[in-house]
């Protein structure tokens, strides 16, 4: 069985190191946080794993997971490059989106292989993730040895594996954001309009509800462009115009979120085909201020 030391077992290195030693997968060798406290904590929580308060403390290992925060992983480089941790075949993973894994590389000159696993998954609770992981989509790259190694560990506790292009991972990861904390951030402008008309925030989490899942599923069973409803792609210029006037008297930023995710709804539109090309023109040229929303050159 595989040693593993985890360098900043945070949510994501609790979650995935309880993974591994479940299925049996590695023994925790090591665990190395920023304070003492947090590092017993985790190997309590992982039931494996012996304290470390320094990189000089650490022992060579056959796997080394550094699941910190993307700011600190090149700090966590520097301190492996000075430590014993790593021998002729170690492999060295981060769990970044953003970062490829050639941050690692100055590692190769100690022995290491270098690779980078991306769980897409919100971890907010070690446990519920834990129990919640299989089905969980993971990104790798790396070197060919490490990327097949980690590939069969992550699959056996039940990730679907896919591959990343290192070079663009900063747009993948932007996906991800766009999609994950971004969408919230527009459900929480949604809920400000709701809030500014006069609706209570519990009743407009209620309201909400239905609309956003419905069109989620709608999204993913039809795809985008035969999902998109609303003022948009039906092509209703006035409402548009009337909207945009009232949300831009009110909140400049809600504004601006309005007018970028109606110019993409207007792509959209376009695509679907339902409203005329004239009016997407109008509702584009509203949108990006080449008409006054107040006083607009042309007749709806």
């Amino acid at each position: 069985m595989k040693t593993l030391t985890i360098i900043g077992c945070g949510l994501v290195g609790k979650t995935l190191g309880k993974l591994f030693v479940s299925r049996e997968l590695v023994q925790i060798l090591q665990v190395l946080n920023r304070s003492e406290d947090s590092t017993r904590t985790a190997t309590e929580f992982l039931g494996q794993g012996a304290v470390v308060n320094r990189f000089s403390d650490l022992e060579p290992a056959d796997l080394v997971l550094v699941s910190t925060s993307d700011g600190a992983i090149l700090r966590c480089v520097n301190g492996l490059r000075e430590s014993r941790a790593i021998h002729d075949g170690t492999v060295v993973f981060h769990c970044s989106g953003a970062l490829p894994s050639s941050i690692l590389s100055v590692l190769r000159t100690n022995g290491a292989r270098i690779a980078s696993v991306h769980p897409l998954k919100s971890f907010a609770e070690p446990s519920s993730s834990v129990a919640s992981f299989p089905g969980t989509y993971c990104g790798l790259e790396g070197d060919d040895e490490s990327v097949q190694l980690l590939k069969r560990i992550f699959e056996d506790c039940g990730a679907r594996t896919f591959s990343i292009k290192p070079e663009l991972k900063l747009l993948y990861h932007a996906g991800a954001v766009l999609v994950g904390s971004c969408l919230t951030a527009l459900l929480e402008a949604g809920l400000q309009c709701y809030e500014k008309a006069g609706i209570a925030r519990p009743m407009a989490m209620a309201l909400m509800r239905p609309i956003v899942q419905g069109t989620v599923a709608n999204t993913f069973e039809l795809g985008p462009v035969r999902a998109l409803t609303g003022p948009i792609a039906r092509g209703e210029e006035e409402l548009v115009r009337m909207q945009h006037k009232a949300i831009a008297d009110w909140s400049p930023l809600i504004s601006r979120v309005y007018r970028t995710m109606g110019t993409m709804a207007v792509d959209l539109s376009l695509k679907q085909g339902k409203a005329s090309v004239l009016s997407m023109e109008h509702i584009r040229e509203i949108l990006n201020g080449t008409c006054d929303p107040a006083n607009p050159s042309y007749a709806s």
